[in-house]
C-alpha cells in the first residue's frame, strides 16, 4: 500500500514540475501568441471602428501594431537563429 502511495505522489510531483517550469520554447510560443493577438485586435478595432475614432486614438492603435510587429519579428529572428 505504501509503494502505491509513493508512486502516486511521484506522479503528482512530476506533473507539477512540468506545468510550473515549462521549457523555454513554450514560454516563447506564448509570448508570440500575445503579440499576434495584439496585432489582430488592434487591426480589427481600426477596421470596424476606425471611422469613429479620433486621430490620436488611431495613432495609438497604429503604434501598438508597429510595436507588436517589431517584438514579434525580434522573437522570430531569435528562434530562427537557434537561440
Amino acid at each position: 500500500m505504501k509503494r502505491e502511495w509513493e508512486g502516486y505522489m511521484n506522479g503528482i510531483n512530476y506533473a507539477s514540475v512540468q506545468v510550473f517550469s515549462p521549457r523555454r520554447s513554450v514560454v516563447t510560443d506564448m509570448i508570440m501568441v500575445q503579440f499576434i493577438s495584439m496585432i489582430v485586435i488592434f487591426g480589427m478595432v481600426l477596421l470596424l471602428k476606425g471611422g469613429e475614432l479620433s486621430t490620436n486614438e488611431v495613432s495609438v492603435f497604429l503604434v501598438g501594431i508597429m510595436v507588436a510587429g517589431v517584438g514579434l519579428g525580434s522573437i522570430y529572428s531569435r528562434i530562427t537563429r537557434g537561440q
